[in-house]
């Protein structure tokens, strides 16, 4: 099973050229998948059976994982033996009825205002490396990229001086704004910090860790952690949290939904237009702390 699974990891990321957070995100699925049909004798894509999957779906409900989680394993599943199937390999897809949870939409989680600065007051201005985080801070939150995107910028990306960056993927690429002070940030970290951070490496990428090696996603996370605990900021928050911010604060001060959806990079406006929700859970959660009659 695992070599098919890899020969399919391989013909998603030459062929498909799908993202590279898709790629692991299934692959690891996958795995995990094998691993429950081994256990269970199932060592062959070709001996695998819809009610050994359906076995396996019951599985990851009874470890309580999210209906989006689910949803994700049974896509993982459905393209690998879609592929399988056309490939020959095997002769019925044993994933075809399988039927993804209805995933219940939240909101978005949104820091205030007060929140977002507290949290860019937390790294030490006086080291190398707090001028590093101020920088990472400053700029997912004033272009709202993704922290894979945040940890795969180049130095030629960024024009500082114009205060603009260019975001790539495989499909497109987007140019996106910044103001006064994530210029500040980043010139403070590329002239003062960068070379130090990088001891005698040698890197195309913009943000470097403290061995002069490059970002992690894992790496960032802990540092977000870490000054939102600083901040003292009750809600659970993710890297995902200050591209939700900043579209909230966009939606919140007038943007129109057609400029936030370019730049997020959304290809459809009404995943862009949840940020509206949040603006009315803003709204009524100034009501609940003002009104005398909450």
């Amino acid at each position: 099973m695992i070599n098919a699974i890899l020969d399919y990891i391989r013909y998603l990321r030459d062929e498909k050229r799908v993202a590279y957070n898709t790629e692991i995100s299934y692959e690891r699925d996958l795995k995990k998948a094998s691993e429950f049909l081994a256990d269970s004798g199932i060592k062959k894509p070709e001996k695998v059976t819809a009610e050994s999957l359906e076995s396996y779906i019951e599985y990851l409900q009874s470890e309580n994982k999210s209906a989006a989680t689910i949803s994700r394993n049974i896509a993982a599943l459905r393209s690998f033996f879609q592929y399988l199937l056309e490939t020959d390999r095997i002769k019925k897809d044993p994933a075809a009825d399988l039927k993804p949870p209805k995933v219940e939409k939240k909101p978005p989680s949104v820091l205030t205002v007060e929140e977002i600065d507290r949290l860019l007051d937390q790294p030490d201005m006086h080291s190398f490396k707090g001028l590093r985080d101020r920088a990472m801070l400053e700029i997912l939150y004033a272009t709202g990229i993704r922290v894979s995107e945040l940890i795969h910028l180049k130095i030629t990306d960024v024009d500082i001086e114009r205060g603009y960056m260019i975001c790539r993927d495989e499909k497109k690429e987007r140019f996106i704004p910044f103001g006064e002070s994530t210029k500040t940030a980043l010139t403070l970290y590329t002239d003062h910090a960068r070379k130090v951070l990088l001891k005698s490496n040698v890197s195309d990428y913009l943000f470097v860790n403290c061995s002069g090696g490059t970002m992690s996603r894992q790496g960032f996370w802990k540092v977000l952690k870490g000054y939102a605990a600083d901040a003292g900021i009750a809600k659970d928050i993710t890297p995902h949290t200050l591209r939700h911010s900043f579209a909230a604060h966009l939606v919140q001060n007038g943007a129109d939904l057609k400029s936030v959806q370019t730049m997020l990079g959304h290809s459809d406006i009404s995943t862009t237009a949840i940020y509206k929700n949040a603006e009315l859970l803003k709204l009524q959660e100034v009501y609940t702390k003002a009104h005398l009659r909450r």
